[in-house]
């Protein structure tokens, strides 16, 4: 739906200040939805994603990393193009992160970067409510 270009950018602290700067979310991604599939349509879908990528985000905590990084990347995989859908760039831009990265990371990188992703969907989500 939407085309935009993401990285994979080995370890999780390296890019962390520049994430500070990019944007919460694609402005109009939202609108672009509503007219592809309703207003009703969007809403719906978009309550979906959030209650999904709450249970996916749980979900990471609860899974070792050392038993399942290819669990890991396929759920990083399933909430980067979910959020890239609704226009979530940090959110998005942090899951590819994961993806990219789940095979090498350390159980330190991994909680770093799901304190990261934490708080980039709740960001978003507080965004949406002002919206």
């Amino acid at each position: 739906m939407f085309d935009a270009a993401f990285a994979a950018t080995p370890g999780t602290q390296d890019t962390a200040p520049q994430l500070a700067h990019e944007p919460l979310r694609e402005a109009g991604a939202f609108d672009a939805l509503v007219r592809e599939i309703g207003e009703d349509g969007a809403r719906e879908v978009r309550a979906v994603f959030w209650s999904e990528t709450c249970a996916r985000l749980q979900l990471f905590r609860t899974l070792a990393l050392g038993q399942h990084r290819g669990r890991i990347a396929h759920e990083a995989h399933s909430l980067k193009s979910t959020a890239r859908t609704f226009g979530y760039i940090r959110l998005a831009t942090l899951a590819l992160r994961l993806e990219g990265t789940a095979d090498a990371l350390d159980d330190a990188e991994f909680s770093d970067l799901l304190q990261q992703m934490d708080a980039a969907f709740t960001a978003a989500k507080a965004q949406e409510a002002q919206d």
